[in-house]
């Protein structure tokens, strides 16, 4: 019967939905007319039982016009003729209840008080306005629902299962009922409380707690799961997606309260739920207005522009209105993608590209000369692990020799602040990427105090889609149906999002005063096997059944897990709750004297001889052995 419904109704609206929408005012004052004047009749077949006696069967007729006029009139003063039936709700209701009300008030008046007919029964006048009410609010209540009715049971509609039977659920459900153009039916509701367990929002059932997201997912065969809970938990979203493995339903997500903050719940705020929603901690935030006297107006330098972190620094660094940006990059393919999105974004900031190499004293030099920044931040480097350990001199002179030429030209050039970016891999390190952090992290330390410039260190872990990470792997090993390789089923990473560990790079410019090794509060790690797992389940797989997990062993400078300081080292706290500072010892007087040495012998060393090297200068540097390309 309803599909049937839905056919008659979609014929008639296709036959006549143009005349209904040309005459679309006037429907509606007739409609209400008639209302008002059914309401009106209503009140004293109810009064008098049906015998309606002389005179008040001819007083029926005669006051109609005066009625009409009045509560006509309340209903326009309240606007009730101006609202889309289809999305009446409590606000509209409540204003058509003020509408009777008001106008039953001034029928009162006008008939009792100003034209003296005490006659006409005081009952009648409460009904009719009782009545009008119910009527006016009945209709459009019907109409919503019979939409409601025809969209629910639409055959092409997909089928949603929506995780939070809270305000933002009820939200999006209504959403999908009220706008056909999305073609989704909201088929149930999943929510922990046990108050709303077996009850109906909107006619959708409440089931189970997030543990039978599967079973209730597979029983209802949903076409989507929607995780209607903005303010969830990063636990609370690993259980919804721990208890989805092995429904092939793809998960979506709501956007967190801050990012709704202004806007309406909406189905097209519906987004899938993505790796950033799962880490195990709360994203980090900064503080603008403190970043804003710090950059606008400046001329900031970015070595390493066109890489992750590099490029998102550009970005958010546009935003301040800074007078000057200098890209400084190796990589033209990588500079001119880069500079054709600032240019496009952030028409008003002056966008220089400048190819060069760090290791080039001359070249880095003359950029500083030519644009004299206030500040730089240096995210050029060599960061690929297992690469730098078959190239261990390369990423020596890229990573130490590299970030001293850098620093060297900041001092020079009188440059306000200097940021390193480093890495988690600095600490007891066990590859040459790590080693070579470390070494940088003592040279930018050992500037400190030689000049005006501030030198500070950013020190964080992984991130997340970088280049040269896991996830990029793992994607494209989903995408070619598996497997996908983990290297031991124990490693653990911290991890953070682009985004943030730009953000924390920008604070840190802020809060450092010189010397400094700022590190990030990033909560626990994570392990690489769990990450691939969810990477499985987010894109609608099962894992070991539709994508193998292959373990491969640990890869040539790899540690199982990573460490934010060193022993050596004291953790104290800054102005910034999620930032900490790293506190160690200085460099050694002999350092800068090594350094001349290390550039002078890089290439006559033998691999043995500059790993005894980089052992003395970083006792706690434990380095594997495996054939190496120099």
């Amino acid at each position: 019967m309803r599909y049937f419904a839905t056919r008659l109704f979609h014929i008639i609206a296709g036959k006549y939905g143009q005349l209904v929408l040309r005459f679309r005012a006037g429907l509606v004052v007739a409609t209400h007319l008639a209302l008002i004047i059914a309401a009106h009749l209503t009140a004293f077949v109810l009064r008098f039982e049906g015998d309606i006696q002389p005179p008040f069967d001819l007083m029926i007729w005669r006051y109609v016009p005066l009625v009409l006029l009045i509560y006509w009139g309340g209903l326009w003063v309240y606007g009730i003729q101006r609202g889309l039936w289809r999305y009446v709700g409590l606000h509209d209701l409540v204003r058509i209840f003020w509408a009777s009300l008001t106008s039953s008030a001034v029928f009162y008046a006008t008939v009792h008080l100003l034209l003296g007919r005490t006659e006409y029964p005081r009952s009648i006048i409460i009904l009719t306005g009782l009545l009008s009410g119910l009527y006016i609010a009945g209709i459009r209540l019907a109409v919503r629902w019979f939409r409601e009715w025809l969209q629910i049971v639409a055959p092409t509609a997909r089928r949603i299962l929506i995780v939070g039977a809270g305000h933002a659920g009820e939200l999006l459900a209504r959403d999908m009922l009220s706008d056909p153009s999305f073609n989704s039916r909201p088929i149930g509701f999943i929510d922990d409380d046990p108050v709303k367990r077996k009850m109906k929002i909107h006619g959708i059932p409440v089931f189970g707690t997030i543990e039978e997201i599967k079973a209730v997912a597979n029983r209802l065969e949903a076409h989507e799961i929607i995780v209607a809970l903005p303010s969830a938990s990063t636990a609370t979203k690993q259980r919804i997606l721990a208890s989805s493995e092995g429904c092939t339903a793809p998960i979506k997500i709501l956007p967190n309260m801050k990012q709704l903050l202004g806007d309406p719940v909406s189905l097209q705020q519906v987004r899938p739920m993505s790796l950033e929603d799962l880490l195990q901690r709360e994203p980090i935030q900064t503080d603008r207005q403190e970043l804003h006297p710090l950059l606008e107006g400046k001329t900031v330098l970015v070595t390493g522009a066109g890489g992750s972190i590099g490029s998102e620094l550009c970005r958010q660094i546009a935003s301040y209105r800074p007078e000057s940006l200098v890209l400084f990059e190796r990589y033209e393919n990588s500079l001119h993608a880069l500079l054709l999105e600032l240019r496009a974004a952030f028409p008003a900031v002056g966008v220089l590209p400048v190819i060069g190499d760090v290791t080039v004293p001359e070249r880095v030099a003359e950029v500083f000369r030519q644009t004299s920044p206030d500040l730089v931040f240096h995210a050029a480097a060599h960061k690929h692990v297992p690469l730098m350990e078959l190239n261990p001199k390369e990423a020596v002179r890229n990573n130490v020799l590299g970030t001293r030429v850098v620093a060297e030209a900041a001092l020079v050039a009188g440059v306000d602040r200097f940021v390193l970016i480093s890495t988690d891999k600095a600490v007891n390190p066990t590859s040459v990427m790590g080693v070579t952090k470390r070494i940088a992290e003592q040279v930018i330390r050992g500037f400190n105090h030689r000049g005006r410039t501030k030198y500070s260190v950013v020190r964080f872990g992984n991130v997340l889609g970088s280049n040269g990470s896991v996830v990029p792997l793992f994607t494209e090993q989903i995408r070619k149906g598996g497997p996908i390789t983990v290297t031991d089923p124990e490693i653990k990473r911290f991890f953070m999002t682009i985004p943030e560990a730009v953000q924390l790079v920008l604070q840190a410019s802020v809060l450092g005063q010189g010397g400094e090794v700022f590190v990030l509060d990033m909560g626990e790690q994570i392990k690489i096997v769990d990450l691939a797992r969810n990477m499985i389940v987010l894109s609608g797989l099962v894992p070991g059944k539709d994508i193998e997990i292959v373990f491969t062993g640990l890869r040539p400078g790899e540690k199982l897990y990573e460490e934010l300081f060193d022993e050596s080292e004291q953790v104290e706290s800054t102005a910034h709750e999620k930032i900490n500072r790293a506190v160690g010892a200085l460099p050694s007087a002999d350092f800068e004297q090594w350094l001349d040495q290390l550039e002078v012998n890089l290439l006559q060393w033998s691999e043995d001889e500059l790993f005894l090297q980089l052992r003395q200068r970083v006792p706690s540097f434990t380095p594997t052995m495996p054939q190496r390309v120099s």
